[in-house]
């Protein structure tokens, strides 16, 4: 049976937006961010997080790095009494790097790859789903994978309402301050 998800993206969504997170010490959780996570698990619905980590391919830090953001992301949630269904990530840059890491992969949002690949993997039906983030290239990858965006006004989302609404080929389909209320509006919606 395929049930829907919510997709979030990592840095600026659920953790601040420090840059490269190049040291597990400078991964913060974000206010409020489990207690949307545990609402979505509640809801019924799977919690995807897919994140785009260019800089292992730039040399900034390791997948052992990553891996341990993530180690501590998941003790967190369950600490909280949440759950996190699966983690994808995406090393690579197209321009930048070394094999095999620098690649023109279909993974790198605004492609769909992480998210199809979830879908797959999870039986996820994707049209009763969303994704939430903070950058045009979280709801262009929602986009192309014919799954709605919701920006949070987090990380860079403030700045692109303010500043940079133009760059937005796919306009998300609500904005909201952060993710709790961003997956507040999804439930609302989907009880409506």
């Amino acid at each position: 049976m395929r049930r829907g998800a919510i997709f979030m993206d990592r840095d600026g969504t659920i953790s601040e937006e420090v840059g490269y997170v190049n040291h597990l010490s400078r991964w913060r959780l974000l206010p409020r961010s489990l207690e949307a996570i545990r609402l979505v698990n509640q809801a019924g619905l799977l919690t995807i997080v897919a994140t785009n980590q260019s800089g292992v391919a730039r040399g900034y830090f390791s997948q052992d790095l990553v891996e341990a953001v993530h180690g501590k992301l998941r003790n967190l949630a369950e600490e909280s009494g949440a759950r996190l269904d699966a983690i994808y990530y995406c090393p690579h840059h197209p321009s930048e790097g070394a094999a095999p890491w620098r690649s023109a992969c279909d993974c790198r949002k605004p492609k769909p790859g992480m998210i199809l690949r979830a879908a797959r993997e999870h039986a996820i039906d994707l049209p009763a789903s969303f994704v939430i983030g903070d950058s045009v290239v979280d709801i262009e990858a929602g986009a192309a994978a014919g799954v709605p965006g919701v920006l949070v006004l987090t990380g860079y989302g403030r700045g692109l309402v303010e500043h940079q609404k133009d760059r937005f080929r796919t306009p998300p389909v609500h904005t909201a301050e952060d993710l709790l209320e961003a997956v507040r509006w999804i439930l609302n919606r989907r009880a409506a």
